[in-house]
């Protein structure tokens, strides 16, 4: 269901797998401005579900680099790796209803099985395991240990980014049954940031549009579980020269090198002139950003950032 008014929660909610780099300063910043130009509070949460790439150390540095650039929130930090029986607890609703299976599929299978989405070749599942009998799951699950998905209905979902306006996907058709839980136990980020989001109390969502085809599947799963929906915006992405968006697995722009060049006043000018809140680079602290602020000055084209 919609969102009817109240006070504006924003929240920055990075993985803690690695440095920060250029895009996720970018996306933070503005996120920070949105809540608080608009009078309202920010919260954090570390993504750290994925034992395997997420460290306390990350977590650390990811709160000290927020911190020197001047970017505070509200409360304490959430930590999703402390929070799985929230998880574990809309899964069961979920499963209760019959809405989610288990597939056994490898990724080769799953690859094989697939088809492409209409328009950037990402792979649907084709629900292949959604039509095993009983018999079939209990003779796979001998050697196996299932994923968990939800089956998706052929059903219309839209809403309206303030950046990128109206958006719609049909469910069946353009993301397919997706996965709410790895085989491994971890669950999965769609199901985790949706009870986040909602049992934190978060109404402005801010975030990078590379996540834009993420969020018909997670309003979905909003009305399903009886959460209000948030509002969205989805911001362009910071592209190397090569127009690749920056990632913390190429080391692009990363903070440890940017520190090394500019001081923190120095850089929130550089990311708010991109912005469109400032007409040159200049020395700024995000606090004198906040009356600059408006969602019409914002890009909506992704940007190549060179030379910084």
């Amino acid at each position: 269901m919609e969102r009817q008014g109240g006070p504006v929660v924003g929240r920055f909610a990075p993985s803690p797998s690695g440095r920060m780099h250029l895009g996720n300063l970018w996306s933070c910043l503005l996120a920070w401005l949105a809540a608080r130009s608009a009078g309202g509070q920010m919260v954090l949460r570390l993504e750290d579900l994925d034992p395997d790439r997420c460290r306390q150390t990350y977590c650390d540095q990811v709160m000290a680099d927020l911190e020197w650039l001047g970017l505070d929130w509200d409360n304490t930090p959430v930590y999703q790796s402390r929070r799985t029986e929230l998880y574990a607890q809309a899964f069961r609703q979920l499963e209760e209803r019959g809405l989610i299976y288990p597939c056994y599929c490898t990724r080769a299978e799953r690859l094989a099985a697939s088809a492409p989405h209409r328009s950037d070749g990402v792979q649907i599942y084709s629900g292949r395991c959604r039509r095993l009998t009983r018999e079939e799951r209990e003779e796979l699950g001998k050697t196996r240990h299932p994923a968990w998905r939800v089956a998706v209905p052929a059903e219309e979902i839209t809403f309206r980014d303030r950046l990128q306006g109206d958006y719609t996907e049909l469910l069946s058709r353009d993301c397919g049954d997706f996965i709410l839980r790895r085989s491994d136990g971890v669950y999965a980020y769609q199901l985790a940031v949706v009870v986040d989001d909602a049992l934190m109390g978060v109404t402005q969502v801010v975030r990078g549009r590379d996540l834009l085809d993420s969020t018909p599947r997670q309003c979905w799963l909003q009305e399903s579980l009886g959460y209000d929906r948030p509002e969205y915006g989805h911001i362009p992405l910071l592209c190397a020269g090569d127009g690749r968006r920056l990632a913390k697995r190429d080391r692009d722009q990363e903070l440890t090198a940017l520190k090394e060049r500019y001081t923190a006043q120095e850089l929130v000018g550089r990311l708010a002139c991109l912005a469109g809140l400032l007409d040159r680079p200049e020395p700024m602290t995000p606090r004198e950003l906040i009356p600059l602020f408006a969602w019409e000055k914002l890009p909506r084209e992704d940007i190549r950032v060179d030379n910084w």
